[in-house]
């Protein structure tokens, strides 16, 4: 990446898709914080998510003196620590501490005072807990997690309709398919946490099983209506295809194939009147580990629709669409958006 290069969203969205792909990530992490320290975002309300991704990389790469220094910068970016989007540079920074040695009730400490986010953002079960699992605190995490999940469910239980003592299992809201309620990931990582401590499976376990399929056949039913809006980056296809060739036909024979057909569905919703449209960046291992956790098969339709409707939960993974056609296009090529995508849904 150029060091004099101004940086726009796209472009910040774009590495953080691919820059654990490229050959020097921490690199691109070092070039990522410079251009927010030296004011080269376009947006400067971007200095935090900067200083988070390349907080993020430093911490995957084992480099938790680096990870630290880049959390703290952002959360000091964001406009207050009570910021919305400062809770998962907040974690990030619990991990960096853990891994950094001798600053356990430091990390604690960050990890307190974000535990009231679990009742509220649906990131946080997952941010909070990797970052206990980090410091080796998983039983206390699951502690968290069962306390956030009987607040949760108490509450929606007293909200319900006719006494709560007559109900068979908890009153728990799912939400739409493509943004779950809070109950479901407390839910999902609370099973995931007791899965990995090897606790037997108890009533909440049923739940977040019974809620998980409930979000598989709710989106299944919609995938006959609409695409999936998957988005695989050009090294995640190319893998994807390699693993599950079978799936040529849903997502195409190649890069161009697929990125046309996502362009074509989207100028297809917004004609019908949906607004707010955008495609949801994939994984191979995400793909993989969802099959995993329902004991099925990747390339089987009813799994797949479940992974779409867990990654288009998660505000990180949203590429908005349409760019304006200057812009640098949402697939990530490097090509301005009127010489690349813009034209493959009139082909």
């Amino acid at each position: 990446m150029p060091t004099r290069e101004i940086l726009t969203k796209a472009d910040l969205a774009e590495l953080h898709r691919s820059a654990l792909g490229t050959a020097n990530p921490l690199g691109v992490a070092a070039d990522v914080a410079e251009a927010a320290e030296q004011g080269r975002l376009e947006d400067p309300d971007d200095a935090g998510d900067a200083f988070t991704l390349a907080a993020e990389i430093a911490e995957i790469r084992a480099r938790p003196e680096a990870a630290l220094r880049y959390a703290e910068q952002a959360v000091a970016a964001y406009p207050s620590g009570d910021d919305p989007r400062a809770g998962f540079a907040r974690a990030l920074r619990a991990r960096a501490l853990f891994r950094a040695g001798g600053h356990d009730d430091e990390a604690m400490a960050e990890l307190t005072a974000l535990r009231p986010l679990l009742l509220v953002q649906p990131d946080a079960p997952a941010y909070v807990s990797a970052a206990l699992d980090a410091g080796g605190r998983s039983t206390t995490a699951e502690t968290w997690l069962s306390e956030a999940v009987d607040t949760v469910l108490n509450e929606h239980a007293a909200a319900a309709s006719g006494p709560a003592s007559t109900t068979i299992d908890p009153v728990v809201d799912l939400g739409p398919p493509d943004a779950p309620g809070v109950a479901f990931f407390l839910l999902q990582q609370r099973h995931r946490v007791r899965r990995n401590l090897n606790l037997p499976h108890d009533r909440q376990d049923d739940l977040a099983d019974r809620l998980e399929t409930q979000l598989v056949r709710r989106a299944g039913e919609r995938r006959d209506a609409e695409s999936d809006l998957l988005f695989w980056p050009r090294a995640e296809f190319d893998r994807l295809l390699a693993e599950h060739p079978a799936l040529t036909e849903v997502y195409g024979p190649d890069w161009d194939a697929h990125r046309g057909r996502l362009e074509t569905e989207l100028v297809r919703l917004r004609g019908a009147g949906q607004a707010g449209l955008g495609v949801f960046g994939a994984t191979v291992a995400g793909l993989t580990a969802f099959a995993g956790r329902r004991g099925g098969d990747p390339a089987d339709a009813a799994v797949r629709a479940g992974y779409a409707a867990e990654v288009s939960a998660r505000p990180s993974a949203r590429i908005a669409w349409p760019p304006e056609r200057n812009d640098a296009c949402w697939c990530g090529s490097g090509l301005k958006y009127k010489k690349d995508c813009l034209p493959r849904s009139r082909s």
